[in-house]
């Protein structure tokens, strides 16, 4: 992990993002684009909803007999050769990894794209214990060069440009080289090819895993899963231990959500299907297959019935295109290696240090455009929500915040009071107000108004207009006695509901 990210605090990072105009230009021009194209191909597929709620359903049955599909897919597994490992903790994956490398004395490793390994931090492992480990995902090879962590979940390199990429790849390269991207993909190709070839080791992780087949399917776009998972004698899968589907048939709805929701692709241009270790008259295949399943605190969801549904995410990352926090401020705000609306959630899941990690949730409007864009219709705004509570009854959140609503409480409570406060509002802005707009940076408003103006009060509240309206139309009734019963009715029922609503 990038330790300077993650250890300074979630006001800060926030704050080196708002002050990098390329990376907002970057996250919001790439997040666009990929809104676009899954609408289009949304649209073009119809009965969109329809295919939501089938994944819903696929997911919500999965996850509820999770020990079940688990173990059908274990023991299929192992009846095609594979050997399974079951990790509680991430430090225990990464153990089991680096036994496995003792075991066969690698000295070098391939990975394709695999966020439970970034998860694990096992990049880091490897390379204390001398072992070159080279990611083959052309985003994840840019980011393991500059030493990140992913800043998007489906393109970790969204925040780098061509120029940045052309000189990351120079000093591999010894040379200078163009910002041309068909030069800087060519060069890519030919230093990976070399590290396919050369690898004791290959990694992958995991889209799916089918229960009934004990097979585990990989989605891609650039071809490098199935070098990683075919060229090296050993190979290592590391999967989440919610990513089982149950059939084949569950795979084809996977198959049509995922890439539309993620790219806006009709279909993903490579799914391999590994289906256990290389057979006598295969061509080409691992000699020996491992799968650590792993755990990592993901188990303490089942049966919650706050954010079990958390394990039902695909890992799209629809949810942090239509974020709008996530598009001005980019994955690494976050500071870990999940972002966006899911990584808000998932982040003090997996974490111990739910006071460190729980501050994330904040970073959030709770607009619902995450469940919106989600793919199998995960209620992340709830689940937000649901953190903030928590952190409240923790007793986690700040001594000024916990003022501000306590203030903030007794003033909406009383409608006297909150009158009162609005006309001081009124009178007060007028010193601080500019056609229209707060834009002074000063006091509370500071936060705020840095990066945007804040709207006045208007000149005449919603309960004064009532009242107004109230009376212009009691001195329009006519004064027929059932005509102004009925009148008078209506405007009680509206008061009624108005203050019902409030």
């Amino acid at each position: 992990m990038n330790e300077v990210q993650s250890e300074n605090s979630l006001k800060d990072r926030v704050q080196v993002a708002l002050n990098n105009e390329f990376l907002q230009n970057a996250v919001k021009f790439t997040t666009e684009k990929l809104r676009s194209g899954k609408q289009a191909a949304t649209d073009q597929l119809g009965h969109w909803e329809e295919w939501r709620e089938r994944g819903r359903q696929i997911r919500l049955h999965t996850i509820a007999h999770l020990d079940y599909y688990l173990s059908l897919f274990v023991d299929n597994l192992r009846a095609a050769g594979g050997i399974v490992h079951f990790a509680s903790t991430a430090e225990e994956a990464v153990r089991i990894s680096l036994k496995i490398m003792e075991a066969k004395q690698a000295k070098s490793v391939v990975k394709s794209k695999s966020m439970v390994s970034e998860e694990v931090e096992l990049n880091h492992a490897l390379i204390e214990k001398g072992i070159e480990v080279v990611e083959t995902d052309l985003g994840e090879y840019i980011i393991q060069l500059a030493n990140e962590t992913p800043s998007h979940i489906i393109i970790p390199a969204i925040h780098r440009n061509r120029k940045q990429v052309a000189e990351l790849f120079s000093k591999v390269a010894g040379e200078e080289l163009p910002a041309d991207t068909a030069v800087l993909a060519g060069f890519a190709r030919s230093k990976l090819r070399e590290k396919f070839l050369q690898a004791d080791i290959g990694i992958t992780g995991c889209n799916f895993a089918i229960a009934e087949a004990g097979s585990m399917v990989l989605f891609s776009n650039e071809g490098n899963a199935r070098m990683v998972s075919t060229l090296p004698k050993t190979q290592i899968t590391m999967m989440g231990m919610e990513r089982i589907i149950p059939s084949w048939e569950d795979l084809e709805v996977m198959a049509t959500l995922l890439p539309r929701a993620a790219t806006g692709q009709d279909l993903t241009v490579y799914m391999s299907a590994i289906n256990g270790p290389r057979r006598n008259d295969d061509l080409d295949g691992p000699e020996e297959l491992h799968v650590i399943i792993i755990d990592n605190n993901r188990s303490s969801q089942l049966g919650d019935p706050e954010f079990q549904e958390v394990l039902n995410c695909i890992r799209c990352g629809a949810c942090l295109n239509a974020c709008p926090v996530y598009r001005h401020v980019g994955g690494h705000a976050y500071g870990w290696v999940y972002s966006g609306p899911i990584g808000a959630v998932i982040t003090p899941i997996l974490h111990k240090d739910k006071e460190k990690w729980g501050e994330i949730a904040n970073a959030s409007s709770l607009c619902g455009a995450c469940y919106e864009a989600c793919p199998v219709k995960i209620p992340l705004h709830d689940m937000l929500v649901y953190i903030r509570r928590n952190n409240v009854e923790k007793n986690r959140t700040k001594k000024l915040e916990k003022l501000g609503m306590n203030l903030f409480r007794k003033v909406t409570s009383n409608h006297r009071t909150f009158h009162l406060a609005v006309q001081a509002g009124q009178l007060g802005q007028k010193l601080i107000a500019r056609k229209g707009k707060i834009t002074s940076k000063i006091g509370p408003l500071k936060k705020w108004t840095a990066y945007r103006d804040a709207p006045v009060l208007a000149k005449r509240s919603f309960r004064e207009s009532w009242d107004r309206l109230e009376k212009e139309l009691n001195q329009e009734i006519p004064q027929d006695p059932n005509l102004q019963k009925r009148m008078q009715k209506i405007l009680a029922e509206r008061r009624e509901k108005n203050e019902s609503e409030r």
